[in-house]
């Protein structure tokens, strides 16, 4: 079947990698490696999203009693069932961004091959709905996997570690994929957990990138005098040339708290 570059339609085939992913989303593969992760917690049901032509779909209906395929394209998700009669799959033609994760009652966890152009807000959805997966494990564009993994924060890096313990998984190079895209992927696993600082805390995170590339106090200095930024920023031994790439969480948490006068 053709794929449809608007949808950012790229398939993996590489049945190892296939396997490796659907294992990580069991929560039985991965043992004694650099990407292990902490939570063993193995369920039956999987959220996929994006399944496409099945071959991801084929892997995890071999780990999962259940799988709930996500699917935008109406003719991709009329065909799949046809792929695996007998099997406990469930199709829905809808767009993950609107799909109602609440209608999952059971624990489950979440795996896919998500289109590029909408990683962020896909992440974003995961990790905020109100009944969270147990495990996240997603085939994204390496570029962004190593900027949720880097030192060096971002507004989706502080959201993915406020909301989750982050696991790095393997490189796939784009020649792994029919028709390749322009760069390579890479997984990246996350368990879920309860956030470390608070909306108000994440929403100066977000007023403090409204220019990254700018200084920390500059992009602040509507909301504070320079002479309350300057005070806090000695305070909390913050370099006054602070970019805001390079506070971490807690960085974030201690600004918010000396601003807002509560040390």
């Amino acid at each position: 079947m053709k794929n449809n570059k608007a949808l950012g339609q790229h398939w993996l085939y590489n049945r190892e990698i296939l396997n490796e992913i659907a294992e990580k989303a069991s929560g039985k593969g991965g043992e004694g490696n650099a990407y292990d992760f902490a939570e063993k917690t193995e369920v039956e049901t999987c959220l996929e999203i994006g399944p496409g032509l099945g071959t991801l779909t084929s892997s995890l209906l071999k780990q999962f009693k259940k799988v709930v395929a996500v699917e935008f394209d109406e003719n991709l998700a009329k065909n799949l069932p046809k792929s695996f009669p007998g099997k406990d799959l469930e199709v829905v033609n809808e767009d993950v961004l609107k799909f109602d994760f609440s209608r999952i009652k059971e624990p489950y966890v979440v795996a896919g091959n998500i289109p590029y152009y909408i990683t962020s807000p896909i992440i974003e959805k995961v990790l905020t709905v109100s009944n969270l997966p147990k495990r996240v494990v997603l085939l994204i564009q390496k570029e962004v996997a190593e900027r949720i993994l880097d030192e060096k924060e971002s507004v989706l890096s502080l959201l993915v570690k406020n909301r989750a313990k982050v696991f790095s998984g393997p490189v796939v190079l784009k020649e792994e994929f029919t028709p390749p895209p322009k760069v390579d992927s890479q997984v990246i696993i996350l368990e879920p957990k309860e956030p470390e600082v608070s909306e108000e805390v994440f929403s100066l995170i977000q007023k403090g990138f409204l220019a990254p590339r700018k200084k920390l106090i500059s992009n602040l200095k509507n909301m504070w005098s320079k002479e309350q930024l300057e005070k806090a920023f000695s305070e909390l031994k913050i370099d006054l040339n602070a970019r805001p790439a390079e506070l971490h969480l807690l960085d974030w948490q201690n600004l918010y708290q000396k601003l807002q006068n509560k040390t």
